[in-house]
Parts: C-alpha cells; structure tokens; sequence
C-alpha cells in the first residue's frame, strides 16, 4: 500500500509542532534565571513575607520607644536545626513525588511506543479493513495516554479524546469514572480478537498483554501519588512552626539590626516560605504549576511519534507479497 493511501487513514491525527524544551543552565543567563518570575514561588509568599518584614519593622518601631522588645528567643541553635529538619524533610518528600511521577510518565512513553510497534509490524493485515482497525487502536493506545493525563487533572473526557477514537466510543468513555481503564480494557479485548483471529501467535499476545499491563500499572501508580498527600498533621505542624519562627526572629535581631530588622525578616521569611512553597508545588506533579512535568508536551510527543509510525511500511508484508507473487507464477 502506498504512503499516499496510508495518510488517508490518519484523518483524525493532528499535526502538533514541537514545543523547545530549553535548558535553562545553558540557554540564559545566571542573573535572568536568578530575577525570572515565571516558575518562582514567590506571587503564592509575598503577602506572607510582607506581614512578617512589617511585622519585624513593627518591632523596630517599639524597640526605639525604648520598650524592653529585644529578647533572645531563637538564639539556640536547637530552633533552627528542628525548622531546617522538618524543611528538608518536606522538601525531599515533595521532590521523591515528582521525580517518580516523572519515571512513571517515562515508562508511558517508552511502553506506548513498543505496545504501537509490535501492534503495527506484528498484527497480520488480511483486508484493508484490518489496516484501519489497525490504526484505530493505535490512536486508543495514545488515546491512553492522553485519557491518563486528563484523569490525573481530575478534569472531564474532552475533545482531546474526540480526535482519537470513533464517536461511540468517545460518547462511552465521557460516561466511565476511569477513562484510561476503559481504553485499556478495548486495546486488551482488540489484541485477544487478534489472537483468536489467529493474526498474532500466543507469544505474541503475551508480549502486547505485558506491555499493557505496564500501562495500567503506571495509571495506578500515578493515582497512587495523586491520592496520598502528606499527613495533614505534619503539614500543619510545619506551617505553625514556620510562622511561630519568623514572628520570633524580630526580637533577637532588633537589638543589633535596629530599622534594618523589617528587611532581615523579610529575607529570612522568603528563604523559609520559599522553600515550602516549592515542596508544595512539586509534590502533585500532575497539574498545571511551572513547575510541574510537561504532560501536554509529553503526551503531544507520543502523537507525533505514533504517527510517524504509521506512516512506515513493515518489510514483513513487502515479504508476504512477494512470497505470494512467487506462488501464483
């Protein structure tokens, strides 16, 4: 079959330009990164920091009326190393969450890319019906893909979907409380058709059946993140502690800071805040923060790389057709 005819297929596939994804390390400047206010924490703190630098020149205030302000209250270094301890801790806790959030999403892609290739090269074609069908649940495999993100988001069945699957199917899954566990369950019921239709082997089957129980366990490893936040205890006991530490440093820093002391505080409550900002941020991965992974652009990827594919022709079936032709004559 000619690629002209191939293409004619691939109507519902949308050509999606590839976004830069840039270093920033290497392609800007340290002091531009340093000043960039997108990606920073600092829009969801300032407020907080602005209270507690008024706050520490409201103490400077009191301390030059010669009131008894300045007191050594965080000058142990027990305070600041149980504060340090509780941030880091927040922190590590927050990235370990992105950064498996990010293997997982890693194993989608590579899992959809072989689930697609071994469908595509090893699925025997017999009518040009079976080339469509064909192509149909390779957009259900990226179709999973794209559901999973949408799922995580907590959002509806869009028209992100629509494009992707025939409109009954589409009008089935906008009625499922687990989209991608339905398209899963298709591309599962698709393979054992094949099977049976003896257009794939059992080895065969074995091998796609794996590849899309992985996809299914990245889902529920996913959900697994998104619905096992931190213990609420420790969230609130780190912010009280957080706010505790910050109304105190005025009074240790008055006596030798003076009107200098609202600024210090300020730093001091940025560098904090900021930290915990981060971690709160990072530690749902799955939404539509700065910081958070790049699943737009990782799920327009695998479209662009399924399409591609569709667009090669097999050597396999070059072979099938010449060992016919040899046949006939």
């Amino acid at each position: 079959m000619k690629i002209s005819k191939i293409k004619g297929f691939l109507h519902p596939f949308n050509r999606y330009s590839s976004p830069h994804i840039i270093s920033n390390s290497e392609k800007n400047g340290w002091l531009q990164i340093a000043f960039q206010l997108k990606g920073s924490v600092l829009q969801s703190i300032y407020k907080r920091v602005f209270c507690c630098g008024l706050f520490g020149v409201f103490i400077s205030v009191l301390y030059y009326l010669k009131l008894p302000v300045s007191h050594p209250w965080t000058e142990g270094v027990i305070p600041s190393i149980v504060l340090g301890s509780l941030l880091v801790f927040r922190t590590n806790t927050a990235y370990d969450r992105f950064w498996e959030g990010r293997k997982i999403w890693g194993s989608i892609v590579n899992d959809v890319r072989n689930l697609a290739r071994q469908v595509w090269v090893s699925v025997d074609e017999r009518t040009p019906q079976n080339r469509e069908s064909k192509i149909e649940i390779l957009r259900l495999i990226v179709a999973f893909a794209v559901a999973t993100k949408i799922h995580l988001r907590g959002e509806c069945v869009n028209h992100e979907l629509e494009t992707l699957m025939p409109t009954a199917k589409y009008l089935t899954l906008k009625t499922m409380n687990n989209p991608p566990l339905e398209i899963a369950f298709w591309i599962g019921d698709y393979l054992q058709l094949q099977h049976n239709l003896n257009c794939i082997n059992s080895y065969q089957l074995i091998a796609m059946q794996e590849l899309l129980n992985n996809l299914v366990d990245c889902l529920g490893a996913c959900e697994r993140i998104l619905k096992t936040p931190l213990p609420l205890g420790y969230t609130i006991h780190l912010k009280q502690v957080l706010l505790v530490y910050c109304f105190l440093i005025p009074f240790e820093l008055v006596e030798g800071l003076g009107w200098w002391t609202g600024i210090s505080v300020a730093l001091i409550s940025f560098t904090l805040f900021g930290v915990e900002a981060i971690a709160i941020e990072i530690e749902n991965p799955f939404g539509y923060d700065a910081n958070d992974l790049p699943l737009d652009t990782i799920c327009n990827t695998i479209k662009r790389n399924i399409e591609d594919l569709t667009t090669l022709i097999p050597n396999v079936y070059s072979y099938k057709y010449l060992r016919n032709t040899d046949t006939f004559w």
